[in-house]
């Protein structure tokens, strides 16, 4: 096939047309976390062309991973779950760079791997991740997808470091204590993780094509149960630690 008609429907758009699949081609974006949310998310955007696919993430495939972890398979169980990705993104687009990284980052290496991004993507399952990641994007000035699910419900936010004024997770949820709730426990609905992480995929290819409008200073949350989204609409604190204007 040649790569012309591989990506033609993208270009069909006007929105994105030659030179916005140009840009997606020559993006190189960072995926954290290979699980319900990675997985679709990473799918997308391999198939879609982006140059360089970087995925972190520390655990192997379990059984239960296959019920809604769409990027691994029956013959990766047992694997490191980026290799097994490596694998299934690598059959459906050859051209893309996968760089799989079997590791839990801490503050100074995430920082080194924001940076040589253009994007980051949040799928991770936990709140201390998602705290650490948007304080180093924040300081990186890099665009963050944010993404969360457990049980029927879920929700998504674009916090767009490129922009001074724009909030960040701080901003949106103030409060770091309590227990998180995890798939392991509470269950969750596997279409769920593949719409958000559908979307997730849809607001990088916005962010590295520069076309559409993404989700920044917006929360998207949806209950899968009635299929009913609500929309919340933030900016920024200041009383949040890292956006807050104090008075000296």
């Amino acid at each position: 096939m040649e790569m012309q008609n591989r990506y033609s429907r993208h270009e069909l758009l006007k929105e994105v047309g030659v030179e916005g699949n140009q840009k997606i081609r020559l993006s190189k974006v960072l995926v954290i976390g290979a699980g319900g949310l990675g997985s679709p998310a990473a799918m997308y955007l391999a198939s879609a062309g982006v140059g360089k696919l970087t995925i972190v993430d520390e655990d192997t495939v379990d059984l239960t991973n296959l019920q809604r972890q769409v990027i691994h398979r029956m013959s990766t169980l047992g694997l490191p779950k980026v290799l097994s990705a490596k694998v299934t993104l690598q059959e459906m687009n050859p051209d893309v760079r996968v760089v799989p990284l079997m590791i839990r980052p801490g503050k100074e290496l995430l920082s080194n791997l924001v940076r040589e991004h253009d994007v980051v993507l949040d799928c991770t399952d936990n709140t201390d991740s998602r705290y650490l990641l948007n304080e180093v994007c924040k300081a990186e000035k890099k665009p963050l997808v944010t993404a969360g699910a457990v049980a029927f419900d879920g929700q998504i936010t674009v916090l767009d470091f490129r922009q001074e004024n724009s909030p960040c997770y701080a901003c949106l949820f103030p409060n770091h204590e309590g227990k998180d709730e995890k798939a392991s426990t509470k269950g969750v609905f596997a279409p769920l993780v593949g719409i958000l992480g559908c979307m997730q995929a849809a607001e990088a290819l916005k962010i590295v094509g520069e076309f559409g409008k993404v989700l920044t200073g917006r929360l998207l949350m949806l209950d899968a149960r009635t299929m009913q989204w609500q929309e919340f609409r933030y900016s920024q604190s200041d009383e949040c630690p890292l956006c807050g204007h104090k008075d000296e």
